[in-house]
Order: C-alpha cells, then structure tokens, then sequence
C-alpha cells in the first residue's frame, strides 16, 4: 500500500497549473492522490490521476481554527481510505505557513518536513525575507516596507524610480491586497494612482528597486532539502517570458545547469534551517554580478515540472520518497527541457515582441534549440485530457483580457478626459 497525498491549498485560485502538475506525477507512479479544491469543476478535480477530490473553498481569511477544523476532518477521511496518514503538499504561501504553525494541533495525522513555525511565514514576506538575506549575506534588491504615506513618498524618493510594488505578507495578499500581483511603477505618477486606490488606510506593500531589463536575466531554482544532506534535489533554469512582463507568473522557461546559483541557493536553505519543496526566483544583475533573491515560496512552485532527473524525479517524487524513507538515487537534473502555459504564453509573447522580454539569454549558457520538442506543457497531456479542457473553457475570459492587455502594448493611448466637477 502506498502512502497517499494530500495537496493543500488555501485561497480561490482554480486554474492553478502546478497542482494538476503534481497530481499528474504523483498519480503516474500509482501513489494515492487527494486534493482540496474550488469546485468539482476545476482542472485539478477533473484529472484521472486524483483519487477523490474534497470541495472546501476558502479565502484565506478564516480564523486558524476553523482551517485547522476543516483540515482536520479532510486527513481522517484520507487516512480512513488509505489506511496510513497522508503527506502533505503545499501549493501556497498561505498553506505553507498554516502548516508550519500549526504542526503541533495537526499531532502528526500529516506527513510533513520538519520546519520552525515561524521560518515560512518569514521567508514568504517580501521584507522579512530581504531582511535574512542582509543577515545572511545574500544579495537581494534595496526594498522598503512603508507604514505610512509620508514613508511611502520617502521611500520613493530613497530608492528612485522605477519601482516594484509587491504585497508584502502572505495573509494580507489576499484579504486586503496593495496590488494585483507584482507591478511595476515606471515613475511618480503611477504611484500617485496606485495610492488612490488605497484610499486613507495604508495597506502593506512593498517597494524595492527595479532592475533593469536590459541588464539583468531571470533565473529559477527549485529545491527538496531534505533532513539529510545527501538527500537534497537542486535544479536551476531560465524563466525567459511571464505574464504580467518581469515579475508574473512564468509563461515559458528552459533548464539549465548553473553550479553558482544551485549552491547559493542551497546555502541559503541549510543556514536558516528549511526543509521540504521550496521555489526561489533570482534575478542576475550584469551591472554588479550578482544574482539578487527576490522571492521565496517555501512550497512547490506552479512550474516545478520544467525540472526532473534522468531517472524521471522531480520535486513531489523526491519528497515522497524521503519521506517515506526510500533511498532510491534521484538521478541528474536533466538540461534543455522546455516548459509552457499554453494559456499565459501567448500574451507573454507579444509583450516581449515589444521588448519587455523576462530575461535574455545568459551569458556562457545554451539555450535548447529552437525547434525541439517541448519538454512539457502545464495543461496539455494525452493521457489527462480533462484538466486542459477545463482550464481552456474557464480561462476563455481572463485569456482575453490578457491578449488585450498586452496588445494595448502595441496601440498608442488614448487621451484620457478630465474627470467632470460635482454639482
């Protein structure tokens, strides 16, 4: 009998191309999946590969008991089908730390790396994070958490434009969000017009400075940091488009070997003490050589699949295997494989045929050639048909606003009227 997963998520994200991912994976090596979801609809739970699916909707601003409750009724389920208590796996932020913290109220009915409770929450905040990398001497971009907007004007005004705003915790993110999703603000205005959106209440959002495009490359690594050391699984790669343009979700991405990045990222993991699937995003600055952190997710990242070993392991396998106590080698990341959102890609082109490419290509490295075979498609798979399907039919609306975001790109602006006086 194998031992079964549990995929835990907390928010309302249903097109979420990594969960089907790992269910995919997992479901191939015959071991018993499980996931919580939306609705009975979504990619995740219309794939052949899940075992059963538990609609639980959530929106991340649930006390932690009540999540906790609703976890916990979820596992017994699992454990009473399976007959063994499941291995859990985070696809969010919000899971992650939920998990982390409130270890001790789950009293080992999850499966799961051992983690300080405090360390996800930390690694997730984008200011708490900046501020292990000074601590660890990891280079990470000038960042500044404003608690006003008097802070907000000076910090503006210490780092320069342009800027990048980011929600700066995982929780708040989603009950009172500062942005959509990472942003950039080319000058002083667009931060004038994200400010009003605020209203009085100053919301917790980041600023930190912007690396410029033209001088910079974005690089992934994804790891497995296992309790033992020799049981690490470290893969780097290239995320050459994403959408929204320099700092979205990634479109389109090659692997590649880069010793440098693989130990810097390792290293950053063993001194603050993680363990389990992490997703780091590095952006190599060409002005100074450095490759400076900007995110951490201490969970699996949505496009973990780029990345397996020529004896077929990839960051859920390896997971499974430690923490089922199998010592089956992992292998050797292999190079040169492709991986595509089909429904993202397509934006993200045409915003890079206008020069807002993700990265360029790195110095000293290859790319794959042009024409090979994909090495993977998020949605697409022969065997899994369902999951594509579904995100096609639920993606039909916000496709569209994405082509017509990044085409907007291509058109000149139309004068804006000014706004009528009341009364």
């Amino acid at each position: 009998m194998r031992t079964p997963v549990l995929i835990v998520k907390i928010g309302h994200y249903p097109l979420h191309h990594g969960t089907v991912g790992a269910i995919r994976s997992l479901g191939r090596c015959g071991i018993p999946v499980y996931a919580i979801t939306e609705d009975r609809v979504t990619p995740a739970a219309l794939s052949r590969f899940l075992r059963h699916r538990f609609v639980w909707p959530t929106t991340g601003a649930e006390s932690t008991d009540r999540l906790i409750d609703g976890l916990l009724r979820i596992t017994e389920e699992v454990t009473a089908r399976e007959g063994r208590s499941p291995i859990a796996l985070p696809t969010d932020d919000e899971a992650a730390i939920l998990l982390a913290e409130q270890a001790g109220a789950l009293d080992g009915r999850l499966r799961m790396p051992a983690l300080a409770p405090g360390l996800a929450r930390e690694l997730s905040g984008k200011q708490s994070l900046h501020k292990l990398c000074i601590e660890h001497q990891v280079p990470s971009p000038r960042s500044r958490l404003p608690v006003s907007l008097d802070e907000l004007d000076s910090a503006a005004k210490e780092l320069t434009f342009p800027l990048v705003a980011k929600n700066a915790d995982s929780y708040h993110r989603l009950s009172r969000p500062a942005v959509g999703s990472t942003t950039l603000l080319p000058d002083r205005t667009a931060l004038d017009e994200l400010t009003r959106e605020w209203g009085s209440s100053m919301p917790r959002v980041l600023l930190q400075e912007a690396i410029p495009s033209a001088t910079s490359e974005d690089w992934i690594c994804h790891l497995y940091c296992s309790a033992d050391r020799t049981r690490d699984l470290v893969c780097t790669g290239v995320k050459v488009r994403s959408w929204p343009p320099r700092g979205g979700v990634t479109a389109h991405a090659y692997s590649v070997a880069n010793a440098r990045l693989a130990e810097l990222s390792a290293r950053f993991c063993r001194t603050v003490g993680f363990r389990g699937i992490c997703d780091l995003d590095w952006r190599y600055d060409r002005r100074d050589g450095e490759y400076k952190l900007l995110d951490f997710n201490p969970r699996l990242g949505a496009q973990f699949r780029l990345f397996r070993t020529d004896r077929g392991i990839d960051m859920v396998r390896a997971l499974h295997l430690d923490l089922t106590g199998r010592t089956t080698p992992y292998g050797r990341p292999v190079n040169g494989r492709r991986f595509t959102v089909e429904i993202l890609d397509a934006p993200a082109r045409i915003a890079a045929g206008r020069g807002r490419r993700s990265a360029q290509i790195p110095t000293g490295a290859s790319a794959p050639p042009r024409r090979a075979a994909v090495g993977e498609l998020a949605w697409l798979a022969v065997d899994d048909p369902l999951p594509a399907l579904a995100a096609a039919v639920r993606s039909t609306a916000p496709a569209a606003q994405r082509l017509r975001q990044a085409l907007g790109t291509l058109l000149p602006a139309r004068p804006v009227p000014p706004p009528r006086r009341p009364g």
